[in-house]
């Protein structure tokens, strides 16, 4: 065989093992998650495209990916219980497993009829939480659906709602604080009873009268770096456009729409929050968050 056929050989097979350790697909239930609880309150629609989960007093429900993720942008429409879904908890979230986990959450608490759903965000690093976000959403979650994104990379973290960021974690290691990136994490989603925390602290509690409750889940979009779950991070390159989340920050007009939407829809900001932490607010909070 000539060298140029092996060096041609060579190069195809170096694009097919880059393309397969990137992942790049618009999600199935069948083939890419697996039930974690409550088989009996999930109902798969639409060849595997849809996801709904019921709650009642029995049980709740929850799926989580087959794979483990090492960065990646990660995309999901959800839609929320409508009425009184006060101590209901509808969540989509990144996760590894362990004390020290990592973990990236987006957690959707139901309230009262007519009182808005609360959006709870949080980060985990090395087992290291407490960096809750809290925002009241601008339009009616129960409604339609809408499209909640995270992107994660080894820069950052981007909270996204219908493509517009609500909330940035940025890598600080160079500060020696903590940032997810040498854990593989899953992708969870799962509608549980809360009402000890959930709503307005744990005042309201859920009226199983309304029983069962309803969330719906649906175009799963998933563009990344594959990764075993537990495993440190490893490299993952590309050169089509689908890896843009690689390098993802926020350009000026996206630097004014996250401080407009945090000024009006922020109703929790854990680095102002000094009763909490009485001792000093964590270090992270005196750097930009943008």
């Amino acid at each position: 065989m000539s060298s140029h056929k092996v060096s041609l050989m060579f190069f195809i097979s170096s694009i097919i093992t880059s393309l397969m350790a990137m992942a790049a697909l618009a999600g199935n239930f069948y083939q890419d998650f697996d039930i974690m609880f409550g088989n009996q309150h999930l109902n798969i629609l639409e060849e595997g495209k849809l996801v709904t989960l019921s709650l009642d007093k029995v049980s709740g429900a929850g799926f989580q990916s087959k794979n483990g993720y090492i960065f990646g942008r990660f995309d999901v429409q959800m839609k929320m219980p409508p009425g009184n879904s006060a101590g209901t908890v509808t969540t989509f979230y990144l996760s590894s497993s362990g004390p020290n986990h990592d973990e990236i959450d987006l957690e959707f608490l139901g309230n009262s009829t007519g009182e808005p759903y609360t959006l709870h965000t949080n980060v985990y690093a090395q087992g290291q939480g407490s960096k809750e976000q809290q925002f009241h959403l601008w339009f009616d979650p129960t409604k339609d659906f809408h499209t909640y994104t995270v992107v994660w990379n080894s820069k950052r973290i981007i909270f996204l709602v219908d493509g517009s960021p609500i909330r940035v974690f940025n890598n600080l290691e160079s500060l020696r604080l903590p940032f997810p990136k040498d854990q593989s994490m899953k992708i969870y989603a799962t509608f549980w009873n809360a009402d000890d925390w959930a709503t307005q602290g744990g005042r309201v509690k859920t009226d199983w009268s309304h029983a069962p409750f309803s969330a719906s889940y649906r175009n799963f979009n998933i563009n990344a770096c594959l990764g075993s779950q537990g495993s440190p991070s490893s490299s993952c390159s590309t050169s089509t456009n689908s890896s843009a989340w690689q390098n993802q920050g926020l350009n000026p007009a996206g630097r004014n729409r996250l401080r407009w939407l945090q000024r009006k829809f922020m109703v929790y900001d854990y680095c102002t929050d000094r009763p909490k932490f009485p001792k000093g607010l964590p270090r992270e909070c005196k750097h930009s968050r943008v």
